[in-house]
């Protein structure tokens, strides 16, 4: 294991970490090394200690050993997720045990990460870090979705409201001649065409002519009634008295003679002004939640949660897995304001978004400075991998475009592979789609052990790409997890295969 980093403890982090280990040393070295970064450290060097622990005293996060005696890691993390108090803390399991069912059976007892030791200490601190973050992003949106949730009651408290108005209000009530004129009215239908009484109503008001906002509205009712003899609860928008409008329900009645002749219209007014208002913020506030939705979760994955919410999981054979990370932003975050660093940011990742969108690849999602998207899912496309490779291509001469405090121009380390994963739906309140699988993992290893404005790739990637694009071999490389592998600098497409390239964007 190397040396701790030589940085300055960050002092705004205060989380609380439990360390479990049966090792004297291990715990020794990770509490120097988790105290000197600025965290407050828990030990416990067997796995019933580390229960009494984090029932007592829930910390923020768990890096838990394997194999220990007595109680397992698997066992110690089974019962912390069984338990209601614990069962949010995200678990870091560290284990010398490297075999894919070890790992596996980690996640299945309830792990969000898995390092093998021998580790490095930079890696664990990245790792801490983002699951903290994680942690504080779901605690962040679970307090908005509450929030959201508060607001929706009330929306729809004053919706009952409105509809309770409009329920118990008094009805306008007439009798109207052949032509369009009233023959009677009640006060209350005065009131609800705001005129100051009936005569004044009866005097200004011809039904035919000027009551209706849009024109021809009185003869379209005239016309089925003479066909159906009534309607009910017919809902049209007319003039009030000072030249407003206002939404009305009219039920209606023709009363004729025993031959059938005509002698008028008799009915009924309610005001339906505040209850169609109140649906049209309701409307409103629908459409915002189904874009929010919409901006969280690729489109085919919403929609299927809004016909059926439930767990979403799916396996695909063939994706393209990109990691992007921007070489130095950490440095250069010490530099500037906190506004200047998420503008910088807001712009970079917007800038990649709208090539995801135009490549027609699904973003999945950003941590930090890294940037993560994936091609082939959730809906089936050809030509991900040629697609992706665009995009990197872009993605490189695009971030040159944005500069550093010190006028230097941004780089990016990017890594990609292809193969099987698994993607889904988790969470409850933030609704997160994430891949998993050693797809992604190989990805992720590919970027963070490239070179700065580098695009690296696997020999599976290459073997496709070799045909239209200029590939240079890197050499064999010592990929942690996963051995010496050949992987391949991505350069630029071959200008012969312009032609011979379908099309892989949208226009």
């Amino acid at each position: 294991m190397d040396s701790p980093i030589q940085t300055q403890p960050v002092s705004s982090i205060q989380n609380r970490i439990l360390v479990v280990d049966d090792s004297t040393d291990n715990l020794a070295l990770l509490s120097r090394l988790l105290s000197y970064k600025g965290y407050s450290v828990l030990k416990a060097s067997s796995g019933q200690a580390a229960l009494t622990l984090a029932a007592s005293d829930p910390p923020d996060l768990i890096l838990l050993d394997i194999c220990m005696p007595i109680m397992d890691g698997y066992s110690v993390c089974r019962r912390l997720k069984s338990e209601a108090q614990t069962r949010e803390i995200p678990i870091i399991f560290l284990s010398a045990l490297e075999q894919v069912e070890d790992k596996l059976k980690a996640f299945a007892a309830g792990g969000v990460d898995y390092i093998v030791k021998p580790f490095q200490t930079a890696e664990v601190l990245v790792r801490i870090e983002t699951h903290l973050t994680i942690r504080r992003l779901r605690q962040e949106l679970q307090i908005q979705n509450q929030r959201l949730q508060y607001e929706i009651d009330q929306r729809q408290r004053t919706e009952e409201k409105y509809r309770s108005i409009f329920e118990n209000c008094l009805e306008g009530i007439f009798q109207l001649s052949p032509d369009g004129r009233y023959l009677s009215a009640n006060p209350a239908l005065a009131r609800i065409y705001g005129y100051d009484s009936v005569e004044e109503l009866t005097a200004a008001v011809d039904v035919r002519r000027n009551l209706y906002a849009r024109l021809g509205r009185g003869a379209e009712l005239a016309v089925y009634l003479n066909r159906y003899g009534e309607i009910s609860a017919c809902e049209s928008e007319i003039y009030s008295k000072d030249g407003s409008k206002i939404w009305i329900a009219e039920t209606i009645r023709a009363v004729k003679t025993p031959e059938g002749k005509l002698l008028y219209y008799e009915g009924t007014v309610q005001n339906i002004t505040e209850r169609r208002q109140a649906e049209a913020e309701l409307r409103h506030h629908r459409l915002e939640s189904e874009q929010l939705l919409a901006s969280i979760l690729p489109q085919s994955i919403a929609q299927q949660l809004k016909r059926k919410p439930g767990t979403i999981a799916d396996s695909f054979a063939n994706v393209t897995v990109l990691f992007a990370d921007l070489v130095n932003f950490t440095t250069f975050s010490t530099r500037v304001p906190p506004s200047e660093l998420v503008r910088q940011l807001n712009q970079i990742f917007s800038a990649f978004d709208q090539l995801a969108e135009r490549f027609e690849l699904e973003k999945i999602k950003t941590i930090g400075d890294e940037y993560m998207v994936a091609g082939g899912l959730p809906k089936l496309r050809p030509n991900h991998l040629e697609a992706m490779a665009e995009m990197a291509l872009e993605m490189r001469q695009a971030v040159q475009q944005f500069k550093s405090d010190l006028d230097e121009p941004f780089q990016l380390r990017i890594g990609i592979h292809c193969g099987p994963v698994v993607a889904g739906v988790i969470g409850k309140q933030k609704l997160t789609y994430d891949l998993w699988g050693e797809t992604v993992n190989l990805a992720s290893r590919l970027q963070t052990q490239g070179l700065p404005g580098q695009i690296q790739v696997s020999a599976a990637v290459y073997a496709q790409l070799c045909q239209n694009y200029a590939l240079e071999p890197r050499g064999t490389l010592l990929v942690k997890g996963y051995g010496n592998l050949d992987t391949y600098w991505l350069k630029s497409r071959k200008p012969s295969a312009a032609n011979q390239l379908t099309k892989i964007y949208k226009s």
